[in-house]
């Protein structure tokens, strides 16, 4: 995973994405260098845009904002939960039946 955190890094910096520079990236992060991996990454990567292949990256989905987390905790609060009687042992006993 290192090696592909190098490339991007190196990609964002607008360096040149080859063995030597990604080599230098990993062992400043202090990590051991895998010759072979380098090798392949840098192979992979020669017919792929690298830009490209972000902007078609799937986003990662960003954290509610403040307000909206704490009107949802607090939506929450005022729901009684379903489970209130419900004891330990009914709770095995259901779990215990899932598994025959």
């Amino acid at each position: 995973m290192e090696y592909v955190y190098a490339a991007l890094l190196l990609h964002k910096l607008q360096k040149e994405v080859n063995e030597a520079n990604i080599s230098s990236v990993v062992k400043a992060s202090g990590a051991d260098v895998n010759d072979a991996q380098v090798k392949a990454l840098v192979a992979a990567l020669a017919d792929i845009n690298i830009e490209d292949a972000i902007k078609a990256a799937p986003v990662a989905v960003a954290a509610p904002a403040p307000a909206a987390a704490e009107a949802a905790g607090e939506a929450k609060k005022e729901e009684k939960p379903k489970d209130e009687g419900k004891t330990e042992e009914a709770a095995m006993e259901g779990l215990s039946s899932l598994f025959g």
